[in-house]
């Protein structure tokens, strides 16, 4: 249990994806026969949206390409090293919220659903504080603890119903893995000091296997939910509904990608949880630097979707 809700609090915190194959464009109406070339032509939708995610590309030659690939692979901890005082903060406060439901599931399990509904109403702030870290630096600005503190404030109506959003869809959740317990578990309620024995129990396999199907489902809409729409409505302050549909197509044309960096996500927060979870001290900054760029990958910069109309 305690896995899971961590799980799920990375996930939704520390939303983000690797490097992607196809770029969305969430204002493709720009598209429409309104982009022209040099000499006034209109450019068909395809290499209009070619030319909007790398307008010089034509002209580099594959070592460049790679060059630059290799140069942006590891910006997060470039991030982190510009700013440590602004990760060691950040990393305290997910060591923190792992270390609080931990101490809840050992002493009060009854109330790990709840506290688990009170870090996603946190997660999204926090996670959004390393996003305007990594934003200042491609601005050129250096880090400041106090900007990224504040930063949320001027978006307060998106992402109060982005988290009212997300809140939902753990309720949902939780509701579901009730019913689940409800049909599928067959060796009585666990005490807490036997609760793994119990569920993995050959009696209870068919609940393992159920259980962990509908909770799959309940993480990837929260992960694809959340994974572009955080940085989006960040970076250009757009309306909660604009930013979740674009983290949905993020996910929906880059699957093999969103999967491998939602498998990576739990893999790095199972094993930060060792020893007490202060793995969470580098972890959380550094996949919170990272989603920040692999949302940059992900979805073509304003100014240049702006420049084609």
């Amino acid at each position: 249990m305690k896995a899971m809700c961590i799980g799920l609090l990375a996930m939704v915190v520390l939303s983000g994806c690797g490097p992607v194959k196809n770029a969305v464009n969430p204002y493709e109406e720009d598209f429409r026969c309104r982009a022209k070339d040099s000499e006034g032509q209109c450019v068909d939708t395809p290499t209009a949206y070619s030319q909007g995610r790398a307008p010089d590309a034509a002209n580099e030659n594959t070592r460049d390409v790679q060059d630059e690939a290799k140069g942006e692979r590891y910006r997060d901890i470039s991030d982190l090293l510009a700013a440590p005082g602004v990760g060691l903060f950040y990393g305290l406060s997910f060591w923190g919220m792992a270390l609080l439901l931990g101490w809840v599931f050992r002493t009060k399990p009854e109330y790990v659903m709840s506290l688990a509904s009170g870090c996603l109403l946190v997660g999204p702030f926090l996670a959004m504080g390393l996003y305007d870290t990594s934003r200042r630096r491609e601005q050129g600005l250096a880090p400041d603890l106090g900007e990224p503190l504040t930063c949320w404030d001027r978006h307060l109506g998106s992402m109060g119903i982005l988290v009212l959003v997300l809140v939902v869809l753990e309720l949902l959740w939780g509701r579901a893995s009730l019913v689940v317990f409800a049909v599928f578990f067959n060796t009585g309620m666990p005490s807490t000091t036997g609760v793994l024995q119990a569920v993995f129990n050959p009696q209870n396999w068919s609940f393992v296997a159920v259980y962990t199907v509908v909770g799959g489902v309940f993480a990837a809409l929260v992960f694809s939910t959340s994974v572009v729409s955080i940085p989006m409505i960040l970076d250009r302050d757009t309306d909660a509904l604009t930013a979740g549909i674009t983290s949905m197509r993020v996910v929906v044309e880059n699957p093999g990608v969103m999967l491998l960096w939602g498998a990576l996500i739990t893999r790095i927060v199972a094993v930060s949880l060792w020893f007490w979870g202060v793995g969470l001290l580098l972890a959380g900054p550094v996949l919170g630097f990272a989603s920040w760029h692999a949302y940059r990958a992900a979805v073509i910069p304003l100014q240049r979707t702006a420049a084609m109309g």
